[in-house]
């Protein structure tokens, strides 16, 4: 197999980790805790585990939206997305290898996130809950799961990486 090829194929090894890990924690969220109940707290009520649905999207905008809307809007347009965004991904020269395996991570977060939209009639399993003493006047965060902290963190390292790049660009530009 070519190099270039073989590159641009290996980080999406993150995206099948993310979306294994994202399953496998629900499943057993499923198995262990039961519908809007608590099965596990750390540090007082700081840190637990909690099983919630969320049929919307991130903070549960859109929850009240009919099911059907709420596929199109919250499922296949997402879809799409990756759709492109993996596209663009094959025929960049542009990227980092670390954008790269950043990109796979927000991709894998995305795909488990939707593979919930699409088989979990409730909505998206959430089961990360951490207290956020009142800052931006939330006493929790809004609840959470793998696929969400991989969009998350790798959406942030990719910006910051973009960012850092942009930087150097201007900077050796600068220079000559």
């Amino acid at each position: 197999m070519e190099k270039k090829t073989l590159d641009r194929l290996l980080p999406f090894i993150l995206t099948a980790a993310v979306i294994a890990a994202d399953q496998l924690t629900k499943w057993v969220i499923t198995l262990t805790v039961r519908p809007k109940s608590v099965g596990f707290s750390l540090f007082g009520d700081f840190f637990r585990i909690v099983r919630v649905y969320n049929p919307g999207i991130a903070f549960s905008l859109g929850s009240g939206l009919s099911s059907d809307i709420r596929t199109i809007i919250f499922g296949l347009i997402p879809l799409f997305v990756i759709l492109i965004v993996t596209a663009v991904y094959f025929r960049s020269d542009d990227l980092s290898r670390f954008q790269r395996w950043c990109i796979t991570g927000i991709v894998g977060g995305g795909l488990g996130n939707l593979i919930d939209r699409f088989f979990r009639p409730e909505g998206v399993l959430d089961f990360l809950d951490v207290k956020f003493y009142g800052l931006f006047g939330l006493e929790r965060w809004p609840t959470f799961n793998v696929a969400d902290s991989s969009v998350v963190i790798c959406g942030a390292l990719l910006m910051v990486s973009l960012f850092i790049g942009v930087r150097q660009a201007k900077a050796a530009g600068e220079d000559s």
